[in-house]
């Protein structure tokens, strides 16, 4: 289902005052990831970079795997920014930092 990475990308958790999460999230977290250029939404497995959680109002580097990479194939782009949720509840927002899948960089020339 999840296979190789996709793409490195900087997390930011919305603190529980801002309507994050309540409580921690272990690495291997799959929220939805919702891209602003399209309404389409997919899960995506979070694998945090140096540590196992993150508190609500943390942010940390993760590797992510998408579902459906195929729908985002020539779409993404270093600094693309996107939201993650819990259904359509947005607990943070991430920024790629690095394309892993050089299917899905937009920049990407065959």
């Amino acid at each position: 289902m999840f296979g190789e990475p996709h793409f490195i990308a900087l997390l930011q958790y919305k603190s529980t005052e801002e309507g994050g999460r309540k409580t921690a999230a272990s690495s291997g977290y799959r929220p939805h990831i919702k891209f602003s250029f399209d309404e389409y939404m997919t899960s995506g497995i979070q694998t945090f970079l140096g540590t196992e959680i993150v508190l609500p109002g943390e942010s940390i580097s993760a590797i992510i795997r998408i579902l459906s990479a195929e729908y985002f194939e020539g779409k993404l782009y270093e600094n693309l920014e996107f939201d993650f949720r819990e259904g359509t509840h947005i607990v943070g927002t991430g920024k790629i930092t690095k394309i892993l899948d050089s299917k899905l960089d937009r920049n990407f020339q065959k």
